[in-house]
């Protein structure tokens, strides 16, 4: 079993804690059970379910840190992961930035739990796939998917009486469909925590669309254009991009916040003054837990107001050193948009390019946040508010910051699910001027 209900969990991290010899202990409990089907060339070649649970263990002497980590819980097992840790710990040399561990916390429950999604049958998934699947052959189309579901727990406790128990579901979807002879290629993503908002049925028809669109791609110049980039185009870039709020990086002059001179800009006008994004762990349908990676309580933060760094993201070693508030790092990012739908913002540009999604992003300078990446599963030429025809894709090199200073518009948030961002996101489709792209690429 996986799911420990809260009494479950905190039996066990009751024993771990009095079980410590240490000055301090803190432990953390996660469980979870997953479920999965993956299917491509328009037959499934996987499903299962993965469940696992965790036990890690951290205790000081003083400045001297141990960790260990343990997947059984019986007393026998939580004594020898105690000593584990001891005795690392005593054989670690003194943290010159060792923080004591915090004190009691006061969580508030987040919605981040759906019974229906904790509910999820293997048959649903198999459904899944073949409203994937059925469609795609009778277009004579390809398709190949992953899709995901997960309930899961987490639970802290330490020597200093703090404890927090909660539960979680997710559903993640991705599909690419192509056509047979692989010139065309669409794609669609979906990540909810509450799986009556999502339907593959609904879905897969973008990546149809788009693969039966995208056949037979003119090569367009390189050069500078205004963009209407899908919110999975931007998610990736504004993920880099967050990096740089670390409050350190930028008072240590490894940051696009860093201030000439020294310092950071925190206050300063850095991007356009549409530009809004904060983190709220409570938001509606980007909910996230109520507590980060040290336990810290997660409170609204607003990170971007019309344009003006509001906020930087401090760890507890740098809050005291620069006498600061530490309090929990964001687990959500939400940039306020407007109510259009990207054909919206289409329609009104009257020469760019409409970007399903951008691939294989890399750092070329993280003091800049300068980006390289690809255009990727669905790229078309605007003209007169309308999708003229498809192109073939490209390589672009642009920052974010740069990006975020050339808004003409913002449409309306939708939910993202990024692998390599810690974020929940909610990001707005955009209208973006002046976005470089540097040559072609064959890929579809």
């Amino acid at each position: 079993m996986s799911i420990y209900t809260e009494a479950q969990a905190k039996a066990i991290l009751d024993k771990v804690i009095k079980l410590s010899k240490a000055d301090e202990c803190t432990a953390t409990l996660d469980g979870s059970v997953a479920g999965n089907i993956r299917y491509a060339r328009n037959s499934v070649s996987t499903s299962g379910i993965v469940s696992n649970c965790e036990l890690a263990v951290r205790v000081a002497f003083g400045k001297r840190v141990g960790t260990a980590t343990i997947n059984e819980f019986d007393d026998a097992a939580l004594a020898k992961v105690v000593k584990r840790a001891e005795d690392l710990a005593r054989l670690a040399p003194d943290n010159p930035e060792f923080i004591a561990a915090i004190g009691k916390q006061d969580y508030k429950p987040t919605p981040t739990f759906d019974a229906a999604t904790a509910a999820i049958t293997p048959e649903y998934r198999a459904q899944v796939a073949a409203d994937s699947i059925t469609p795609s052959k009778a277009g004579k189309l390809v398709a190949a998917g992953f899709f995901s579901d997960s309930v899961r727990f987490s639970a802290v406790a330490n020597s200093k009486g703090n404890f927090g128990y909660q539960q979680a579901t997710n559903v993640d979807f991705t599909c690419t469909v192509r056509t047979e002879d692989a010139r065309g290629s669409g794609w669609v993503a979906r990540n909810v925590s509450d799986v009556d908002q999502f339907s593959a049925k609904s879905d897969i028809q973008t990546a149809i669309a788009k693969a039966q669109k995208s056949v037979d791609a003119k090569a367009l110049e390189p050069g500078k254009y205004t963009v209407v980039l899908e919110p999975a185009a931007s998610a990736g870039m504004l993920t880099y991009m967050m990096q740089g709020f670390d409050a350190r990086s930028a008072d240590e002059g490894r940051s696009f916040l860093t201030k000439k001179g020294g310092g950071n800009r925190l206050g300063e006008k850095v991007f356009d003054e549409k530009v809004t994004l904060f983190a709220d762990p409570l938001h509606p349908g980007a909910a996230v837990l109520p507590w980060d990676e040290d336990g810290l309580v997660r409170e609204r933060m607003p990170i971007i107001t019309n344009g003006k760094v509001d906020s930087l993201q401090y760890s507890r070693y740098w809050a005291q050193l620069k006498k600061a508030k530490a309090i929990g790092q964001p687990g959500n990012l939400i940039m306020v948009g407007g109510t259009k739908s990207t054909m919206d913002l289409v329609k009104s540009t009257k020469k760019g390019i409409l970007v399903t999604r951008t691939w294989y992003i890399r750092s070329v300078d993280p003091q800049t946040v300068l980006l390289t990446g690809l255009t990727r599963d669905g790229t078309f030429y605007i003209e007169n508010g309308e999708i003229k025809y498809p192109i073939k894709n490209f390589r672009w090199n642009e920052s974010p910051v740069i990006m975020l200073n050339n808004v003409d518009e913002f449409g309306k948030p939708e939910r993202v699910g990024d692998d390599e961002s810690p974020f929940v996101m909610l990001i707005p489709p955009m209208k973006i001027r002046e976005f470089t792209f540097t040559s072609l690429s064959d890929a579809v």
